[in-house]
């Protein structure tokens, strides 16, 4: 940019990307194949505005959290009303579900897809703007829901070619467990308060299970050591549990227990689970969620069992880069070119002729003048597949030339008639 200081530039806000045209067909693709299997399943999609009243947030997450805490973007509006740009979506689906009278009708399996906010220090897989799925249900209590889920997410990775992932599962049981859990925890972990770091040190009078999920490597040997929940479970749990294991297990879902696995936010009951990967540094986590049987009460509305999971997106992006190495390009399949100005609006025609008549082809039309060979460059380097060349012999005939411009096959010259099939056989069938 000719004299013109970089600096004196407008900038994205840290940890809150562009995706620019190279990046945007990935996650196309990633959003098509999720949306396809959410729709095998019979999942209904629910929009959900991106501002909160910010008491959404306080009673459903918790006011001890992290996200509470120190995350959320909060502010006062002109009304002097509290708003919060959604950091999750459970509780705006919920507020949502409740607002409408969705409960009316259940089961009621949702998902929604959009940008989450949380002010938190930017990293690989972790930004202040980031982009989830949310997967749903309402109205079912039964294990073989929480099952649902895992098979569900377990098919998502093979249509979107993600290998090395692999499931951890536990169970938080009820708030009675929970409770003894945790006294059970203080008791073990305050003789060594000393040994602690400051995030775990302000856990234990919060939120003491989260000290269990720290990835602090001087505190493993001492999480290791820490009683276990299964061991504080009721027996409806266990019972859960037990035939949540036996669904996965008749459907060959390969799963490990982990005794440590717990959730951040403090709605969660009975089953957690994570999707994980070795291959994303410090934040393995690609999908997580679990049941979350009290917080439609919570939030006001009638007891209702529930169950979902979110996933990260640019996680699952970066993961396939990772494995796959590739980046899928955004190229025309047909380049249109007049070959001197004297052409253009026939170019400008043929260039409608064909998104009216094949829609599913990608066409270009070349719209900056120059000589016939700059045009060519253009096209070349754009990647079409083919270019259609409109100039005096092609207007006095009423016909367009046809060159292909990744194969050594001759170019062609022919009406509007023969146009399609031609390029029907050229693009489609050949492709």
């Amino acid at each position: 940019m000719k004299g013109v200081s970089l600096a004196n530039l407008a900038k994205s806000i840290r940890g809150m990307n562009d995706s620019l045209p190279i990046d945007t067909p990935e996650w196309r693709a990633v959003e098509g194949h999720i949306v396809s299997v959410l729709q095998c399943y019979g999942y209904q999609e629910i929009r959900l505005p991106m501002l909160e009243q910010t008491s959404v947030f306080h009673r459903s997450i918790g006011d001890e959290t992290d996200i509470v805490q120190k995350e959320m973007y909060s502010f006062d509006d002109r009304n002097g009303d509290s708003l919060t740009l959604r950091p999750e979506g459970t509780a705006s689906c919920v507020r949502a579900v409740l607002q409408n009278s969705l409960l009316q009708n259940v089961p009621q399996r949702l998902w929604y897809m959009g940008p989450m906010f949380r002010h938190e220090r930017p990293q690989r897989g972790r930004l202040r703007q980031f982009h989830q799925v949310g997967i749903e249900v309402f109205g079912a209590e039964s294990p073989q829901s929480d099952a649902e889920l895992i098979m569900l997410t377990s098919r998502l990775w093979d249509a979107l070619s993600i290998q090395n992932v692999r499931l951890e599962v536990n169970s938080l049981g009820n708030e009675e467990s929970r409770a003894n859990y945790t006294a059970a925890l203080v008791n073990y972990f305050s003789p060594f308060k000393k040994l602690l770091d400051e995030p775990s040190l302000a856990r234990l009078n919060s939120n003491p299970l989260r000290i269990l999920d720290s990835k602090n490597p001087g505190l493993k040997d001492l999480i290791s050591g820490a009683p276990l929940l299964s061991d504080y479970l009721d027996r409806d749990s266990k019972a859960h549990f037990t035939s949540f294991e036996q669904t996965l297990s008749a459907n060959n879902i390969k799963y490990t227990i982990n005794p440590k696995l717990v959730r951040g936010l403090d709605y969660y009951n009975k089953t957690v689970f994570e999707w994980v990967t070795d291959e994303l540094g410090a934040q393995s986590a690609i999908c997580a969620g679990g049941r979350y049987d009290s917080l439609v009460e919570t939030m006001g509305g009638k007891p209702s069992p529930a169950t979902g999971c979110a996933m990260g997106l640019e996680r699952i992006i970066e993961l396939r880069k990772v494995q796959q190495n590739t980046v899928l390009p955004q190229i025309p399949d047909v380049y249109v070119i007049a070959t001197d100005d004297n052409y253009e609006l026939l170019a400008i025609q043929a260039a409608e002729y064909l998104r009216s008549h094949m829609p599913s082809l990608k066409t270009v039309l070349h719209v900056n003048g120059g000589k016939l060979k700059a045009r060519m460059k253009k096209a070349d380097r754009a990647g079409a597949r083919v270019a259609i060349l409109i100039g005096a012999n092609e207007a006095e005939a009423k016909k367009v030339t046809i060159k292909p411009l990744r194969t050594n096959d001759q170019q062609i010259t022919c009406d509007e008639h023969e146009l399609k099939e031609i390029l029907r056989e050229m693009l489609i069938t050949n492709s």
